[in-house]
């Protein structure tokens, strides 16, 4: 058994075609069963996972030669910096020495790769954790990327594979101090930010394309760009690769590819690879001309000059290159189109093509500069799909996939294949399972998921569920489907999505009790089980009990009883209704670090019906009503200190709603009998409006103290009383401004209760005997409109009220005697 394949179950022999893995994902231990899915369970209590340690010089070593692309057979092809690169290369290294992280900026073919690999070398004990080597190519998220940085500086204590949850992984990579080489980089902005916060103690070196999202202004990157070589420097470059001097024509042909490739290494490369073949071809490459060409050799006997290829063909040589090199590299870039560009490892090749040498393909088309390295892999170089797509490599691109995909699908579900293998060949993988037909692909998806997930590749585990689910669907495979479902859903519960793991559980469980299997109905109700349980445990965390907390002290209290401290500019209460001065939201005076809180008692003087909820449309009292407050309705005390322009602000409102509302009551009861209430005493009858009489007060005796003449006194209230108090009259009186309106003393109207005047039947208010006696004076009787003031009535035994409409005055106020 090998030792990166976890912890195997006794039971199961080595050598058969289950491979079962047991690993540690956060809180869970996750047993990977290819046969009847996996099961996930928490850590059992007296189970402690230990700490990771870090890995050693060696270990670094052999994680770095693990990281970089395989060793091709044969002779390795040296690489060599111009001296234009030697320059970019000491400033970056000076950089990264200093802590600082770079953005090395380039389009594609313009040796970033290469440049990468030099300073990587000069790097190699600047930092304590040493270097790391990532490839960024089709990572969209920092996720996958801490999880590759940490296991390339951690590795787990035990045989059993450790994938950290996100607290612990934070945890740890922030601790790690390295320079990261980070290659093909496809991520920006807010992406970027989150890396470079979670790693404070790197530098970090990262190598991308012109069209790759800008980082933000935060991050603090220093910016390196890559040009193109110059004509001396493109012309000694192609002398290095070709092994010889130029002649004129070619270097006038050199200068003119630099024209129009912008000076990009790469397509030097490809040029000093069609002058090698153009040499070989017209037998003048290394003093063989004499020499007979072997019998395994494709140089024609009797070949004809070949001439220096066109400007054209040096800008795209892809189909000429493809020409010339071996059938085998050819049926490889066929191979290489239909999985998109990706490259098998030359270990495949021979099965794949059919052929025992073609691992010696991938070499040959390195050199050629139609492969390119790409992490731990390679794949097509930048434009060449595109060229070799259009004169026909990628017409058997199904049939190659189909192929690939079989091959695959046997190849993942060996035993002897580690999980770390197959995750080196992600990319190839899902590119099969992308081009192949349903059948192949659910084949293929049902054998490699096992494999992702034990290798903690979880991003090309996730891929391969989902085009597996897809694929089971489309072809009718629905116990594959639920595996598929299942495995999405333990996926998402070790990454703590409850919600798109209950989703996916759910329909394992109903696909599951569809086929009758009870095993693995019982395997997702126990997954869904954990589910439930994180999601009580995160509501509870998330959502502590209610507290019912006191008032805050600076709270105002709404209808209690009491004085109120002060008032506050008078706010309208409704449209067609008066305003009313309103406390202020800080309470002044020798209470006000008192906070009292408002006790809103049931009302119990509601109205019977709805005549009685519409029974004062349009006031007739020219008093302004009471403000509307949540208890019943309280007699406010008077309050000293009220503004003069409060109160005119409130006289002025009173008589508009009260000139209103007269006009309409005239309107509406004219020609209407009057009723008086019954009761002891006469009855009065007047249909004109009364005017007091000058010099006349509020208890009808005359030269009392008018508080309307009273010049500090606009409103009419007597000295010491502030705005809307009311005061209590002396009984058989009527107040100013009120007529048969006038409460009765020790009554409270209420709130439904309709005013008498302007010929409206009303309700007759009760009758209430007074606490002192009144003074009997006889009726007066007026039935003439006359400017004089009105007929008014003082009873002689019990008060009654009387039926006087005032008119509005100048101050707002009327006296009837």
């Amino acid at each position: 058994m090998d030792r990166t394949q976890g912890q195997v179950d006794p039971a199961e022999p080595s050598s058969g075609p289950a491979r079962v893995v047991t690993l540690t994902a956060g809180d869970f231990t996750l047993t990977v069963n290819p046969v009847d899915g996996s099961e996930i369970e928490p850590l059992r209590p007296g189970a402690e996972r230990a700490r990771p340690r870090r890995r050693d010089s060696a270990g670094r070593a052999a994680r770095d030669t693990a990281a970089r692309p395989p060793v091709l057979p044969g002779a390795p092809a040296s690489a060599r910096l111009t001296p234009a690169r030697e320059e970019e290369r000491a400033r970056l290294v000076r950089l990264l020495s200093h802590g600082r992280s770079v953005r090395l900026t380039g389009p594609s073919g313009s040796g970033r790769s290469g440049l990468l690999d030099a300073v990587a070398a000069d790097c190699a004990g600047v930092a304590p954790d040493g270097v790391v080597r990532l490839s960024g190519y089709g990572q969209q998220q920092p996720g996958e990327l801490l999880h590759a940085l940490y296991a390339a500086v951690y590795e787990a204590p035990d045989e059993r594979p450790l994938r950290p949850d996100r607290e612990e992984l934070l945890a740890r990579v922030r601790e790690i101090g390295a320079v990261v080489l980070l290659d093909d980089l496809e991520m920006g902005g807010a992406a970027l930010d989150e890396l470079l916060r979670a790693t404070p103690e790197c530098a970090y070196l990262l190598a991308a394309t012109p069209d790759t999202k800008a980082p933000s202004d935060a991050s603090h990157l220093e910016e390196v760009f890559l040009g193109g070589l110059g004509r001396a420097e493109a012309v000694e470059f192609l002398e290095a690769g070709v092994g010889r001097a130029l002649t004129e024509e070619e270097t006038a042909w050199a200068g003119d590819l630099r024209f129009a490739s912008e000076g990009l290494p790469l397509r030097f490369v490809q040029a000093a690879a069609l002058l090698r073949q153009r040499d070989e071809l017209n037998g003048t490459r290394g003093g063989d001309e004499d020499e007979e060409p072997g019998v395994f050799e494709e140089r024609p006997r009797d070949a004809a000059f070949v001439p220096l290829p066109t400007l054209a063909e040096g800008a795209a040589p892809a189909e000429l290159l493809a020409s010339r090199v071996s059938e085998s590299a050819r049926a490889v870039l066929r191979i290489a189109c239909a999985l998109g560009g990706e490259l098998p490892h030359h270990a495949h090749l021979p099965a794949l093509v059919g052929d025992t040498h073609a691992d010696a393909a991938v070499a040959e088309l390195l050199g050629c500069g139609l492969l390119t390295p790409v992490g731990t892999r390679y794949r097509l170089a930048s434009g060449v799909a595109r060229q070799l797509e259009e004169v026909g490599y990628g017409d058997p691109a199904a049939e190659e996939a189909r192929t690939a995909a079989r091959h695959y699908a046997w190849w993942t579900g060996h035993a002897s294949v580690t999980p770390e293998r197959v995750a080196a060949e992600a990319d190839a993988v899902l590119a099969a399972l992308a081009g192949a037909d349903v059948v192949a692909a659910v084949l293929l998806a049902r054998t490699a998921a096992p494999a992702f997930a034990a290798s903690l590749h979880w991003e090309a585990w996730e891929r391969v569920l989902r085009s597996g689910a897809e694929a089971a669907r489309k072809a009718g495979e629905v116990a594959e489907q639920a595996y598929f479902h299942h495995e999405l859903g333990v996926l998402a519960l070790c990454e703590g999505r409850l919600e798109r793991a209950r989703a996916e559980l759910e329909a394992s469980i109903g696909l599951k009790g569809a086929l009758a299997d009870k095993r693995g109905t019982v395997a997702g109700r126990r997954a869904l089980a954990l589910v439930t349980d994180r999601e009580a445990a995160g509501a509870a965390a998330v959502s502590p009990p209610l507290r019912l907390a006191p008032p805050v002290g600076g709270a105002v209290a709404l209808a209690a009883p009491g004085p109120v401290a002060a008032l506050g500019p008078a706010v309208p209460v409704a449209a067609t209704g008066p305003t009313v001065p309103v406390a202020l939201a800080a309470p002044v005076g020798p209470r006000a670090s008192e906070a009292v809180t408002a006790v809103v008692p049931a009302r119990r003087d509601a109205p019977a019906n709805l005549a009685e909820v519409f029974a004062e449309p349009f006031p007739m009292s020219l008093k302004p009503s009471p403000a509307p407050a949540l208890a019943p309705p309280v007699a406010a005390r008077p309050v000293a200190g009220s503004r003069k322009r409060t109160v005119l602000l409130a006289a002025a409102g009173a008589l508009t709603v009260a000139a209103l509302g007269t006009v309409v009551a005239l309107a509406v009861g004219s020609g209407d009998e009057e009723t008086t209430p019954a009761g002891p005493g006469p009855k009065v009858s007047s249909t004109t409006p009364d005017v007091p009489a000058a010099g006349t007060d509020t208890a009808g005796e005359p030269g009392g103290n008018d508080s309307a003449g009273d010049p500090a006194d606009p409103a009419g209230s007597g000295s010491g009383s502030g705005s809307g108090a009311v005061t209590e009259a002396e009984p058989g009186a009527t107040t100013p401004g009120e007529g048969a309106d006038a409460p009765t003393p020790g009554v409270s109207r209420g709130a439904g209760a309709k005013p008498s005047g302007g010929g409206t039947p009303s309700r007759k208010p009760p009758v209430v005997p007074p606490k002192t006696s009144p003074v009997a004076s006889p009726p007066t009787t007026s039935t003439s409109p006359s400017s004089s003031p009105s007929a008014s009535v003082t009873p002689t035994a019990t008060p009654t009220p009387t039926t006087s409409v005032s008119a509005p005055t100048a101050t707002g106020t009327g006296t009837g005697t």
